[in-house]
């Protein structure tokens, strides 16, 4: 755990208590504060008090005595509507912090020279995977590497801080909305798409949420940022004065690459283009030969990884050879398990329309599972990719509106995963080709499921009752 200083004999309101709520009330008590806690669950309470917490109700509380709220990632700051504790917060001048601000402070509490490393990722899609990469490729390099956030352990529940470490974080846009002292030393933006727009007021608050990334980086610092989307590039010209500190990432091709390059002269430049990896215009890699990586969207992240090693001073062959070693990342491509000839491919981590284009581009064709909680656009812009559906298995809230806009594209509801995948499973063996089911849902997860990984598992659950064998036996 990560000790937060800084607010010793001082009462922090503390507001949700998932997984970054409760660390948060751990590391703030570890540093010597008094957290108070509260959350609208009574379980969650009734564990808050178990671990000897101090639960109070902050509707009833003297907000004049706290020192700051923590607030949730999950609780609205700003839109549709402020939740009412921040309401409470501003009227008492009391600040509003989240996890990932509590653990920059508690870094640069430290001595400079006792400070380690800070790796952080954010992004639309492919957050996930670069920073599970990322993690993989400093491991593999022999580095103290210590990987979490957004992804897997809540960041002050990682182990405390040595010089030698370095921490990979990923972070989403909520997290970044609660932060402003956040300084990464690597900061990584790896795309920009409409996502989450109801909870920033709309697009120009989303991006303005995901640049906070690069809002406290000192001179030092690495930006790197992806290029392929107007947005993203927007956000690099507005770095553009960091000179040599400013690596662009890009998969496409630009056909006036030199005009294209003026006002980023110095800028530099790793290019990740029909499977080879490039640093500055000299051959790195061929990645098609990375199993774990397939699609243009995971040559993003392994660029994003490459630049990010060699920033941390990782030798170019070792940084190669753990992109090739990389085993992949649970729910997002994450090949399942196969039966004859059909492979199952779980893609559950793709809960937004341009998440599952990155994996439908992957197949020339595929049995697509789809559906859940829609979200804005649905799967309107997935049209160009309705050729290389051969069926579409639709299941939850989405499945009647999906059905609907895939039209004479073969489809049919099923409803429940079980179904859905017993269905797409028969369809494909009847083929005798070799063929792929693809779990790319392009719809959250919360009609049915607490999150992704829940629905990915039983994804895995339903092909392995099928008598499939698990990728890791093939």
């Amino acid at each position: 755990m990560i000790r937060v200083p800084g607010f010793e004999g001082r009462r922090i309101a503390v507001f949700g208590l998932g997984r970054s709520g409760l660390t948060a009330a751990r590391a703030l008590k570890a540093g010597g504060a008094l957290p108070v806690l509260w959350d609208d669950s009574v379980s969650s309470r009734m564990q808050a008090e178990a671990e000897g917490f101090a639960v109070e109700d902050l509707t009833a509380a003297d907000w004049s005595g706290f020192a700051a709220l923590v607030l949730s990632p999950g609780a609205p700051l700003t839109h549709p509507e402020p939740h009412w504790t921040v309401g409470k917060a501003k009227a008492a001048g009391v600040e509003i912090v989240g996890d990932i601000e509590l653990f920059a402070r508690a870094l640069a509490a430290l001595p400079v020279a006792e400070r380690p490393r800070v790796v952080a990722i954010t992004g639309t899609n492919g957050k996930s995977t670069t920073t599970a990469l990322i993690g993989w490729v400093l491991k593999q390099a022999g580095m103290t590497v210590h990987v979490g956030g957004n992804i897997g352990i809540g960041v002050l529940a990682l182990p405390a801080p040595t010089p030698d470490a370095v921490y990979v974080i990923e972070v989403s846009s909520y997290q970044l909305d609660l932060t402003t002292s956040f300084a990464p030393d690597v900061a990584i933006l790896t795309n920009v798409s409409p996502d989450h727009l109801d909870r920033h007021g709309g697009m120009e608050g989303y991006v303005a949420a995901k640049a906070r990334i690069f809002q406290a980086q000192g001179p030092a610092a690495m930006a790197l940022v992806g290029i392929d989307d107007p947005f993203g590039l927007n956000i690099a010209e507005d770095l553009v004065g960091r000179a040599d500190r400013l690596t662009l990432v890009t998969t496409h091709k630009h056909h006036h690459w030199d005009d294209w390059r003026v006002g980023f002269e110095r800028a530099g430049a790793v290019t990740a283009i029909d499977g080879v990896l490039a640093s500055l215009g000299e051959y790195v890699c061929d990645l098609s030969i990375a199993r774990s990586l397939p699609g243009r969207h995971n040559a993003q992240n392994a660029a994003f990884a490459y630049a990010a090693a060699r920033t941390l001073g990782v030798p170019r062959d070792t940084a190669v050879e753990g992109l090739l070693s990389f085993p992949g990342l649970a729910h997002r491509m994450e090949p399942v398990a196969a039966l004859g000839r059909v492979r199952f491919i779980n893609d559950s981590k793709a809960t937004n329309a341009d998440a599952a284009r990155q994996a439908l581009s992957s197949y020339e064709r595929s049995y697509w599972i789809a559906g859940g909680r829609a979200k804005a656009g649905g799967i309107d812009d997935l049209e160009d990719l309705f050729p290389r559906v051969a069926e579409a298995f639709l299941i939850g809230e989405a499945a009647g509106p999906y059905a609907a806009r895939l039209g004479d594209t073969p489809h049919r509801i099923c409803g429940d995963m079980v179904s859905a995948v017993n269905a797409a499973a028969e369809a494909a063996a009847a083929t005798g080709r070799d063929e792929v089911v693809l779990l790319s849902p392009a719809a959250a997860s919360f009609d049915q499921y607490p999150d992704f990984e829940a629905r990915g598992e039983a994804f895995r659950a339903a092909v392995l009752a099928l008598g499939a064998t698990p990728a890791s036996a093939s």
